[in-house]
């Protein structure tokens, strides 16, 4: 087998959460170009609409389920809609998420608990839900942050500690899964990619503190990342399990 050919995900099956917009859209068509058929799953779903058509264009097969991943009940039926639309699931995306910066003096339980919820406890669920049906050769990615590992001049306590949450979760779950089921669990960390969670920094925040710390001198493009996320999923990365990979342009270096 050519080194390329180790990329393919040619009748494989993935599921991708927050596949709505930003990055996961790029993810799904990322996806669907390798060969994988895709499940998505979003609250919006006028908009998942868009994203299963840009997959189908590709020649692959896509489905969209309404999911609100704080349900672990919302979970467990994207995963259902996978595994009665295509029969198996090889690969889960983990990457609904929420962005925020609020001050801790002022942050409020319900705004801390509404970060942890949606970007670390949904993650949990969506793993839960996958790993029962996974079988070995299946890849778990879960989408972190570089602020799980460092910090950026940002009051963002629930969000860095939402982050490195994950971390942890990538490692603890590799530890469990990859030598009983034989399902790899790994994590990205992207640096600052434009999306809608980045639309509401200041104006003058990445020219300020983003882009001095990055060594590249500019933002990723998503292709960038959809790339590190095609490697972790198939086979190319198959001698990769409870690592953190960072896509960051070399913030995590200064």
């Amino acid at each position: 087998m050519a080194v390329l050919d180790h990329f393919r995900l040619d009748g494989r099956v993935a599921v991708v959460t927050g596949g709505s917009s930003g990055l996961g859209v790029s993810f799904a068509v990322a996806l669907a170009e390798a060969g994988a058929d895709v499940a998505l799953g979003a609250r919006r779903t006028e908009k998942l609409a868009d994203t299963v058509a840009k997959v189908e264009a590709l020649g692959r097969r896509a489905v969209a389920v309404r999911t609100d991943v704080t349900r672990p009940e919302d979970c467990q039926a994207l995963v259902d809609g996978a595994m009665e639309a295509f029969g198996r699931v090889d690969v889960l995306v983990n990457n609904a998420g929420v962005g925020t910066a609020v001050p801790a003096t002022r942050e409020t339980p319900e705004q801390f608990r509404s970060v942890i919820d949606l970007n670390l406890n949904a993650c949990y669920w969506m793993a839960q839900a996958c790993g029962r049906v996974m079988q070995p050769g299946s890849s778990i990615i879960n989408i972190s942050s570089v602020l799980g590992l460092t910090t950026m001049g940002l009051p963002q306590a629930a969000y860095a500690a939402s982050k490195a949450g994950v971390i942890g979760l990538t490692r603890d779950l590799a530890q469990q899964w990859t030598p009983r089921k034989g399902i790899r669990v790994n994590a990205i960390a992207p640096g600052y990619f434009a999306s809608e969670m980045t639309d509401v920094f200041e104006d003058d925040y990445v020219e300020r503190t983003v882009l001095p710390r990055t060594l590249t001198g500019r933002l990723g493009n998503h292709d960038e990342l959809a790339a590190a996320l095609l490697f972790l999923a198939s086979d190319a990365g198959g001698y990769c399990t409870g690592i953190t990979l960072p896509v960051d342009g070399g913030i995590l270096s200064t």
